[in-house]
């Protein structure tokens, strides 16, 4: 029998939890009773079903025994007080009935304002009826036995009912009705307090991350204007040497156009693929070995995992960029490229390593380290993520060695159908 009850018990608590979380599998429950509390339950507002999610989660199997036992033993300790305050009203066993009776009832009435506060405002004035007649009923009932068991005159038992009638109710409302009225405005003040701050939060988020894209698009208006003049300038040079670099600014441009046509939307995105990063950067330098020949080399390493991994737009780019205009450019023999992206304690870590001329003496506080392409690109990544971040190092072979950690993201649209 104890284990049809605890089987039972444990099969409400669960399916009350899982209406609480999802309150579309209320018309699931089977069993009139049963899903009638959980069309209860799924009239509680968000908040106060989330509240009382976690109440029945703390005090689930024992914990609820436990706690049921702990107010036993106090509301007892009361009941012998009086017993002892009183002894010629209260015999002990009354008073043990009386005080767990009425200690129980108001533990009900609590818990049910406590966690369906917003309902009892709304239907006042139902609340208060129920409860009065209830009280009502119960005094009459109490007076009524009590009045038959001490005289058998239905006549004594009316004029009790008169007598203690208005005394027993109230001291029900002073010990019933009132905390729960207290506990209902309370809380909701508490509901109506919270409510704003979410919604503040929630608004100072929106703000937030309008700041955010209106500051990435400031500068990646920044950014875009410095990659083309460059690529432009380096067309003019070719096109000035003649026939001789008429075939040469020929190619570039073709390679040029091909760079911006599959390039345009990821230069007006937020967020893109590293697969259309490495790309782009790979059209990049194939822009800028057909004017430099010989004197750049580059190699791209990108594994298969990361490829729908998101990152801010153009970073690559722009550190490919710095990479030739300050390191690569100003050697005599040239130098290499190379982009790589690799797992690093859970981050995504992507390097861009070059053999050029290196960081400048003065350290990190120089241009190649404080310029404007870098600080935009670290600036957009902070917006991106805080936990983002970019360092600059020299390389053990020579050059400057740039490195990104960030997050790793994999854009769920862009992933690949499991097998």
């Amino acid at each position: 029998m104890l284990k049809k009850y605890t089987d039972w018990y444990r099969s409400v608590d669960e399916e009350s939890l899982l209406v609480l979380k999802h309150p579309e599998m209320a018309e699931q429950v089977q069993g009139r009773v049963r899903r009638y509390v959980a069309m209860k339950l799924v009239k509680l507002t968000p908040i106060e079903r989330q509240q009382l999610h976690d109440f029945l989660l703390k005090y689930r199997g024992a914990g609820f025994y436990i706690a049921a036992g702990k107010l036993m033993l106090l509301f007892s300790a009361i009941g012998v007080a009086l017993h002892l305050l009183l002894p010629a009203r209260f015999e002990l066993l009354k008073a043990l009935i009386f005080s767990n009776g009425l200690g129980f009832a108001l533990a009900w009435g609590l818990v049910g304002v406590w966690f369906n506060y917003r309902s009892s405002v709304r239907n006042r004035l139902k609340k208060l009826l129920l409860i009065v007649s209830t009280c009502v009923a119960g005094v009459a009932v109490g007076v009524l036995l009590a009045g038959l068991s001490d005289t058998g005159s239905m006549d004594m038992a009316f004029e009790r009912l008169l007598r203690v009638g208005g005394t027993a109710l109230l001291v029900a409302c002073l010990f019933y009705m009132v905390p729960l009225a207290i506990v209902t405005t309370w809380r909701n003040r508490q509901y109506e307090a919270l409510t704003l701050q979410l919604q503040q939060d929630a608004e100072r988020d929106r703000l937030a991350r309008e700041l955010s894209e209106s500051q990435l698009r400031l500068l990646r208006a920044q950014i875009e204007p410095h990659f083309l003049f460059n690529t432009l300038g380096a067309v003019q040079q070719l096109a000035e040497q003649g026939a001789q670099g008429a075939s040469r600014a020929a190619a570039l441009t073709a390679d040029l156009i091909a760079f911006l046509r599959a390039s345009l939307a990821e230069m007006r995105s937020e967020q893109v693929p590293l697969q259309s990063e490495f790309d782009m950067v790979a059209a990049y330098l194939r822009v800028m070995q057909a004017r430099m020949g010989s004197r750049l080399r580059y190699a791209l390493d990108l594994p298969a995992e990361f490829a729908h991994a998101t990152i801010p737009s153009m970073i690559l780019l722009t550190l490919a960029e710095n990479a030739i205009k300050h390191g690569i450019e100003p050697a005599l023999r040239g130098g290499e490229i190379r982009l790589s992206a690799l797992r690093v304690d859970g981050m995504l870590r992507l390097r861009v390593q070059d053999t050029g001329m290196g960081l400048p003496a003065s350290g990190t506080g120089g241009a190649l380290g404080g310029g404007l392409g870098l600080e935009n690109v670290r600036s957009r990544l902070l917006l991106s993520d805080p936990s983002a971040s970019l360092s600059l190092r020299d390389g053990e072979e020579g050059g400057v060695i740039a490195e990104i950690l960030l997050p790793i993201k994999i854009a769920s649209s862009l992933k690949a159908p499991a097998a």
